[in-house]
């Protein structure tokens, strides 16, 4: 069904249509603890029951619309009457004398048309619904069904749309204004004609009291009250645009247009309060980074005219083409000098930037730099309030930035933020942008090494590798990471600080063809965008944040390969289920992946990372069951921080839409971590301290773990990149493209070598 004016029915309704009422109700989609984050459909209607309408606006209603509801069948004879006297005087057919049953009819069946034969039509089916349905049911439809602007159907959207209130919370001001809305919703409009709105309020607040719904001391305080006349703000309870972006993809691809029109109402599994938190930790993150590298210039410039209405009219324009960012709010420049700044807001506030607010575009105050980066009147700046409501100028930012968070139990989505800003760009970093992860895929090496008779007390050489010629007569190949080699360590300690040169000998080692088979079958990275050659060690496949959070999350429950996933349950308007998630759970029916004596293994190497290593910086939670690790690309042009306690994984990741080098000195540790710490304050808070106990399978010699079954002296790796392997005995497993007599890797082609130099122009951090 839908708005008359817009779809005249040819054919003969039938009364079934109302029986068995289906209004467009558009698709909803709430987090776990059941905060709205988005609605999509043509028509803005929530269904309430009449008995949950407030006493106040079904009076309001019918005082205007149909007093004598209660006592006609369907049509008021008397009002009729009157109406078509003043038709005749007219010389046209006037509009009156409409019942909220007539006005029923033809709203659901018929056209807007003034004619004879429709009046004929809505009186004969005003009888028609009379006699189907009771006085309470014809009234809840109206309630539900009546177009009342800004796109809304029914007095609860209204409720929302012009008051950003309940039903429930609606004064009797408000009440009376809303029920002035069904004659004509755009002229009695609140936020476009407030002057008419307020007359007509006035008018029906006046039949009220007429009519004796209320006193002369409520009509007296209604007419005083001050109508808010500005559309609330975002009637979404967390920052989730990103989110309900998703979700309303799912439900399209599953129910086509029906989607925006069935009234489906989507449970998803985001914790409304860490999507919150994760909103302000990415946009945190994004601008400190912004600021560490300096301010540059204004975002445009008007030409201003003298004081006066074109003034203000050229302010306005301008700032039209510069909406707001957040908190981010643009501005013009009205005046200048070395320590004010004079600016308006778009709501036509003048404010003053002073002191500490002028220092980040300092420079731009002086007369040093270039005309396009000074600040002068007519300039569109940015500005911030701080905590205190002080002014600051700042500026939006051209990196992106990300972060997903689930639980690795069960993989349910706790927070997702896909961008900066989804106005700005709705792509989704944290599902489509691939990119290249850095030093964060290490850990699926080492995993997989393990596997290989190596382990965290296996000692390797931090060298500059050889590489014997490809052919006879060519020249041998040593690359040299730029990160100062260190000579023999452990592995658990390579891992830590994060060592190239360390990451490239073990790859080679275990061969490259296994490594690959091992993190994409084990872990779901894909194959095609998993290299099967030695840069894979550094990070030089393509992932994206989510898949690296269903990765790790292995090594947070233990070895059990888990599904990411959204949507925890989907409701139609009546409250039927269709859908239900059963997600596998780590333990019980997800598979294994991983043994949990590597997942133990990794989860105390990745401790180490977290408190001695790259992560150190995780030490401000003051939590020792924290586990991570950094990543950063060749010229940084990614920063990753992957992490996780028991109860959940987080991801946080950094970047450029178009890949380039987010700076020299830049590097996962302060481009993610920070994100990443910012968050988990919050989500962890009050979380019980969890650490996982040792399975079977190991053994704890002198401080350090070993599988059982390869210890020193019976299988274990214990050296390696020291001119021979030396392995304790004889292998249990021969190693694929390794040579236990010599460890130096075998020759690489041309590419493989510009690859790898690629990845050592930064540590890898």
């Amino acid at each position: 069904m839908t708005h008359a004016a817009n779809e005249p029915v040819a054919a003969e309704p039938t009364i079934d249509t109302l029986t068995d009422y289906r209004p467009k109700v558009p698709l909803r989609v709430y987090t776990a603890d059941h905060v709205l984050i988005g609605e999509f459909g043509a028509e803005r209607r929530e269904l309430v029951r009449l008995k949950d309408i407030p006493a106040s606006l079904k009076n309001a209603v019918l005082a205007i619309e149909d007093a004598r509801f209660y006592e006609h069948n369907g049509v008021d004879f008397l009002g009729l009457l009157r109406a078509s006297i003043a038709d005749l005087t007219h010389q046209g057919v006037q509009q009156g004398a409409s019942t909220l049953t007539m006005q029923l009819a033809r709203n659901i069946f018929l056209s807007s048309e003034r004619t004879f034969s429709r009046k004929f039509r809505e009186i004969a089916l005003a009888f028609r619904i009379e006699h189907a349905l009771t006085k309470d049911q014809i009234l809840e439809m109206y309630m539900n069904q009546i177009y009342l602007g800004q796109r809304t159907y029914g007095f609860a959207a209204a409720a929302h749309a012009y008051f950003g209130k309940d039903l429930k919370d609606l004064t009797l001001a408000q009440c009376a204004m809303l029920a002035g809305l069904p004659k004509a919703p755009s002229t009695y409009n609140p936020v476009v004609n407030p002057k008419r709105a307020k007359v007509r309020q006035e008018y029906i607040l006046q039949r009220m009291l007429d009519l004796h719904y209320i006193t002369r001391s409520q009509h007296d305080q209604a007419v005083k009250e001050t109508i808010d006349e500005t559309v609330p703000g975002s009637r979404f309870g967390a920052h989730a645009e990103y989110v309900a972006e998703m979700v309303r993809q799912l439900m399209y691809s599953q129910y086509k247009d029906e989607a925006y029109t069935r009234g489906l109402n989507v449970t998803t599994t985001i914790r409304s309060s860490d999507q919150e938190a994760a909103y302000r930790a990415v946009r945190k993150g994004i601008m400190d980074y912004d600021r560490r590298h300096g301010y540059r210039g204004p975002e445009g410039f008007v030409r201003l005219p003298g004081a006066g209405d074109e003034r203000d009219e050229t302010i306005d324009d301008a700032l039209r083409d510069h909406p707001d960012n957040g908190e981010i709010v643009a501005a013009v420049v009205t005046a200048v000098t070395p320590q004010n700044v004079t600016a308006r807001l778009p709501e036509g506030n003048e404010v003053h930037v002073t002191g500490e607010g002028l220092r980040f575009a300092a420079h731009s105050l002086s007369m040093q730099g270039s005309q396009s980066q000074q600040i002068r009147p007519g300039s569109i700046i940015r500005m911030i309030a701080d905590a205190k409501g002080h002014w600051k100028i700042t500026q939006l930012p051209l990196v992106e930035g990300a972060l997903v968070s689930l639980a690795p139990q069960n993989g349910a989505i706790r927070a997702l933020i896909g961008g900066f800003d989804f106005n700005k760009s709705n792509f989704n970093h944290v599902t489509q942008a691939w990119r290249q992860p850095g030093s964060s895929f290490k850990p699926f090496i080492y995993s997989a090494a393990l596997e290989k008779g190596l382990g965290p007390a296996t000692i390797i050489n931090d060298a500059p590798l050889y590489f014997p010629p490809g052919m006879k007569g060519g020249e041998p190949w040593v690359p040299k990471d730029d990160d100062q080699p260190d000579g023999p360590m452990s592995m658990r300690l390579a891992l830590a600080k994060s060592k190239n040169l360390v990451s490239i000998r073990i790859l080679s080692y275990i061969g490259t063809g296994f490594a690959k088979d091992y993190v994409t079958k084990r872990f779901g990275f894909d194959a095609d965008r998993t290299p099967p050659y030695l840069p894979m060690a550094l990070g030089a496949g393509l992932v994206t944040p989510l898949q690296t959070a269903g990765a790790y999350a292995v090594f947070a429950n233990g070895g059990y390969r888990i599904t990411p996933y959204l949507v925890a349950s989907v409701t139609d308007a009546r409250g039927l289920q269709l859908n239900q998630a059963r997600p596998a759970i780590a333990g019980t029916n997800a598979p294994q992946a991983i043994s949990p004596r590597n997942a133990f293994i990794m989860n105390s190497l990745l401790h180490s990372v977290a408190t001695v290593g790259t992560g150190a910086a995780t030490s401000v939670l003051h939590r020792l069951d924290l586990q991570g690790k950094t990543g950063t690309t060749n010229d940084a042009k990614d920063g990753w921080f992957a992490g996780y306690q028991r109860s959940l994984v987080a991801v946080a990741w950094m970047g450029c839409d178009q890949p380039k080098s987010l700076g020299s000195r830049e590097f996962g540790a302060q481009l993610a971590l920070p994100i990443w710490v910012d968050y988990m304050q919050h989500a962890l808070a009050g979380e019980p301290h969890a650490e996982p106990s040792m399975p079977e399978g190991l053994a704890e010699i002198q401080g350090e773990l070993f599988y059982s079954d390869r210890l020193p002296g019976r299988g274990f790796v214990a050296t390696l990149g020291g001119g021979t392997t030396r392995r304790s005995r004889r292998p249990l497993v021969q190693q694929e493209n390794a040579d236990t007599d010599n460890d130096e890797p075998q020759s690489v082609s041309p590419s493989e070598q510009k690859e790898i130099l690629d990845q050592f122009r930064l540590d890898n951090l």
